[in-house]
């Protein structure tokens, strides 16, 4: 790119100085002039010092490379192993007990749990879906997926199937909003007097058995609000409807309050490469908050615009006029700082900081929502989730960087909410102090399995062959990590201020499983947990009305601290368990196709974030992060000599011809097979054999490079 502008010292892609000047800045207050000597001074203050910390990240790799590769054949001592790790500053001294200090959080984050769904940024149409998803029908999650066990029939609606329904949601209400007599399936019809829900049956009138559970209605008795555990519920009423005539009492639907937060993702869910890219994703965000983001969508037949929701005006039952928020709250997730972008380059030519870069854009674009009624956030905050960070140096890093971006921007101190994942090892271990270094922003902290067993691997990448990539779970670490996240929230004060979350539901066809097991995620006291789709956040919103998350909460305090941080610094090594044949050729194809089916789409076609068969074409959700796992699990079998690169080579041929047979419907798919020579299969090659040198194991790198080649030809 030659046809740069020059700005305060960087060299800028036209199109994103005219994007920034032309459509992000106008109506924010901020002078083009001054926002890009902001980003000046962000890049050349800040830019050397995110150098350092990722030099640091390489060389405590190579110290512990080396330290395992010392005592190799010798039989692993954690003690002294722990010792190591403190004596290179890879674990830090822990501090006092303290709370976090910050304010102006939002209901969803500070004290609704419920689901959250994350999406790429950069496709208009899941956006808005994931913004309007704060209302689900559970009527249709429950008809068109398999969740009461079965699905539904190809063709014309299936009446039998339709009253499975009824009775599934109905026996819903009966649980969690039960009557002082009769059922729900008894209703017939309802009547609100002196502030009261009068419930009418087959056996006479009653009402509910927690009369506080009435939050209001919607218009003249078109809908009965209920709520529970913070989470609202519509019993939709009309009878003319084709569902609300069959009814006794005209309900035509049962609408779940469901994804109350979405993470507009501008990280491992997108293909961002350049500045067309990017400008791509921050127009999108620009759309969110100005309202005005649309996106033409053909179901069923017809074609419509989609645009975000309105909010829902309702009477209390005190007669005083009310609004439910009718789209999910979002937060934006910024890259990590890892990757750098061609859109601007520094004075001396370098590519600058994406990180930085998205900081100051992803943060000015949200001024547009700031001083709007009914916005996205009622207390003026922006929440921002970064990901991929290394201890708490990295944490107050960050934190700095939005002290500078509020700066430039002109917004009052920790308007930027942070939210921490907890998805590398050296964060982990150091999770209380990650936390005090955010302790005035941090709104939100996460487990994330996906990211964090990469990382895993890629740091004991040294210490030897690792259990193959589904025995994972079942490992002391794993354990460990998911409840001392929660422990360390809990005791640094996040209840009523912050988001405990848990990790995605990766089958969004599985439904029914999803269903029987996600529960677990309210239960382990987290108040948020991801979702794949806008249905599974309706169905798993079932089961915060089944858990109190909050007295969840209350108990886990009371009972003290649970994993420990041996457990977590258990190694999921092989040792001295021998493994077939078989299992080693299932284990390389598995991993083999499933970056195979990510890699293609990604370098090939933009695409960041999908559902991708898997080896036994079971629809997957994929993202940077399966992709992570899946290369270093690879790699590190291939480094210690449990496999070779010439049935890894193998392999990536037979499963390329998978692949190509799974994507045959796809008119812009490009075969990788025969010819083995396309980019996309060089990506996904050298994801593999050259996934030991990957900085901490990342899949950015090979994946940017690749796409670059991709657009570039395409020129």
């Amino acid at each position: 790119m030659t046809d740069r502008i020059e700005i305060a010292g960087l060299r800028i892609a036209p199109e994103l100085v005219g994007f920034i000047d032309r459509r992000a800045l106008p109506g924010t207050g901020v002078a083009a002039v001054d926002f890009w000597a902001g980003l000046s001074r962000m890049v050349h203050e800040l830019g050397p010092e995110n150098r350092v910390l990722l030099s640091k990240r390489a060389h405590m790799q190579q110290q512990i490379d080396e330290w395992h590769v010392a005592r190799r054949g010798q039989v692993h001592d954690p003690d002294r192993y722990t010792a190591f790790l403190k004596d290179i500053g890879y674990i830090v001294p822990e501090g006092d007990d303290f709370v976090i200090e910050t304010v102006r959080v939002d209901p969803e984050i500070a004290d609704v749990p419920g689901p959250q769904l994350v999406v790429p940024i950069t496709n208009a149409r899941f956006a808005l879906n994931a913004a309007n998803a704060r209302w689900g029908s559970l009527y249709d999650a429950l008809y068109g997926t398999d969740a009461m066990g079965d699905l539904p029939e190809p063709g014309e609606y299936d009446a039998a199937r339709g009253f499975r329904v009824v009775a599934w949601a109905k026996g819903f209400l009966d649980k969690h909003f039960a009557l002082s007599a009769g059922v729900w399936a008894d209703v017939i019809g309802f009547a609100v007097a002196d502030g009261t829900l009068g419930v009418e049956t087959v056996g006479g009138s009653t009402g509910l058995a927690t009369p506080g559970q009435f939050a209001g209605v919607v218009g003249d008795l078109n809908e009965v609000l209920l709520v529970r555990n913070g989470l609202h519920v519509r019993i939709v009423i009309d009878p003319d409807s084709a569902v609300g005539t069959i009814d006794p009492a005209g309900i035509s639907d049962v609408i779940l309050e469901s994804a109350l937060s979405t993470i507009m993702d501008c990280e491992d869910s997108v293909a961002c490469v350049d500045a067309e890219d990017k400008i791509a994703a921050y127009s999108n965000w620009l759309g969110l908050m100005q309202g005005t983001l649309t996106a033409e969508v053909t179901k069923g037949g017809c074609r419509f615009i989609r645009k975000l929701a309105e909010d829902i005006a309702y009477t209390r039952p005190d007669g005083t006029s009310g609004v439910l928020k009718g789209r999910s709250l979002m937060l934006i997730r910024n890259v990590g700082h890892l990757m750098t972008n061609p859109a601007v380059l520094d004075r001396d030519g370098c590519e600058i900081g994406e990180g930085l870069m998205d900081a100051l854009i992803t943060t000015v674009i949200a001024m547009h929502d700031l001083h709007t009624d009914g916005g996205n956030s009622r207390f003026e905050s922006v929440y921002v989730v970064k990901p991929k960070m290394h201890g708490p140096q990295e944490v107050a890093f960050a934190v700095r960087v939005f002290d500078m971006v509020e700066d430039i921007l002109g917004l009052p101190q920790n308007t930027v909410k942070l939210g921490i994942m907890d998805e590398e090892r050296r964060s982990s271990v150091n999770l209380k102090e990650c936390i005090r270094a955010a302790k005035s922003r941090i709104a939100f902290i996460n487990s994330g399995f996906l990211d964090r067993t990469g990382d895993e691997i890629h740091s004991g990448m040294e210490a030897g062959p690792m259990l193959p990539k589904g025995d994972m779970k079942a490992t002391p670490w794993i354990a460990a990590y998911e409840d001392r996240n929660v422990d360390i929230g809990l005791a640094c004060g996040l209840r009523g201020k912050a988001q405990i979350g848990k990790g995605m539901w990766a089958m969004p066809d599985q439904m029914g499983d999803m269903l029987a097991t996600k529960i677990e995620h309210p239960q382990s006291g987290a108040n948020c947990a991801w979702v794949p789709s806008p249905t599974a956040a309706t169905l798993h919103a079932t089961h915060y009305h089944t858990v109190d998350v909050r007295a969840r909460q209350e108990q886990i305090v009371r009972g003290g601290p649970r994993g420990t941080l041996e457990n977590l610094l258990t190694l999921p090594l092989l040792g001295d368990r021998h493994l077939s044949a078989e299992e080693i050729g299932r284990e390389i194809d598995n991993n083999v196709q499933g970056i195979l089916g990510y890699v293609v789409r990604w370098v090939d076609q933009g695409v960041g974030c999908s559902k991708v068969p898997d080896i036994n074409h079971v629809g997957l959700m994929e993202d940077r992060a399966t992709c992570r796992i899946s290369s270093q699990a690879l790699a590190n079998w291939l480094h210690h000599g449990l496999i070779t690169a010439a049935q890894v080579t193998d392999s990536l041929h037979r499963m390329a011809a998978v692949v190509d047979n799974q994507n045959a419907g796809d008119p812009a798919y490009q075969p990788m097979a025969p010819g083995f020579d396309g980019l996309a299969f060089q990506a996904a090659c050298d994801l593999v054999l050259q996934g030991r040198e990957q900085p901490s194991g990342y899949t950015e790198p090979v994946l940017h490079a690749r796409r670059l080649a991709v657009k570039t030809q395409a020129q």
